[in-house]
């Protein structure tokens, strides 16, 4: 979600910042912020948020600098924590994301650049080498550890149809795309690991309907390149509403 122009920047951002200038952009549900600093050295993202079990930027920042040979991936200047916070300061990339005004106003165009970037993500890593997992057993653990009890329908999974490298977290905001409308890169790759790509088919198209409307669903399979598997879409649809 965005946050106001004026909102309280925290000491340690300020501090990451130097002499940039600030620029709120986003604040998720668990009450991390991401700011654009900009100065004359460039433009880079801080992203500043307290420590939770869900996900870490310390585990981001690996999963960067492990896909950032292979994709398009924020390039990481300086990762850390203390006791309540953690901070990740990233370089910027091209592009604006799928959500910015411009592509909300051009759906068509922006569902299809995410499709083809999460099918792009899925060619290009490779799972043989990924030391990362987001699997179905890995994603219940680790629910269990924030005390939430998934229900028992959940607890067994559809047959693996392909494993892939997935993002993790394929909601449309996470993807940035090009002035000619391709994508152009991947952003909040956290909880990135080898998986189902339903996994993240799934969360892509649902993103699709939050983002734009209904109706562009069917889009996002086409871009990617699948035929609909109605079962493994809603279980991981429910997966991720879940935990």
């Amino acid at each position: 979600m965005s946050i106001p122009a004026d909102a309280i920047v925290p000491e340690r951002v300020r501090a990451l910042a130097g002499d940039a200038h600030l620029e709120p952009v986003w604040r998720n549900g668990l009450g991390g912020l991401t700011f654009r600093a900009v100065s004359a050295d460039g433009i880079r993202f801080i992203k500043w948020g307290p420590r939770t079990l869900e996900t870490s930027m310390r585990g981001e920042a690996e999963r960067l600098r492990w896909a950032a040979p292979l994709l398009r991936v924020p390039a990481v200047r300086e990762e850390g924590r203390d006791e309540q916070h953690e901070w990740l300061v990233t370089d910027a990339l091209a592009g604006l994301s799928a959500v910015h005004p411009r592509w909300v106003a051009d759906p068509a165009r922006a569902v299809r650049a995410v499709g083809r970037g999460l099918r792009a993500i899925h060619d290009a890593l490779p799972v043989a080498r990924c030391p990362f997992s987001w699997q179905v057993p890995d994603r219940l653990a680790n629910a269990g550890s924030r005390g939430i009890d998934v229900p028992a329908a959940l607890r067994e999974p559809p047959p693996i149809d392909r494993l892939v490298v997935c993002h993790g977290d394929a909601c449309a905001p996470n993807t940035l795309i090009a002035d000619d409308g391709e994508w152009t890169a991947h952003v909040d790759l956290g909880a990135l690991g080898v998986a189902d790509r339903w996994a993240d088919i799934a969360v892509a198209a649902m993103s699709t309907e939050w983002n734009y409307g209904p109706g562009w669903h069917d889009a996002l399979l086409d871009a990617y390149g699948v035929t609909p598997d109605a079962i493994r879409l809603a279980y991981y649809r429910e997966l991720w509403n879940a935990t």
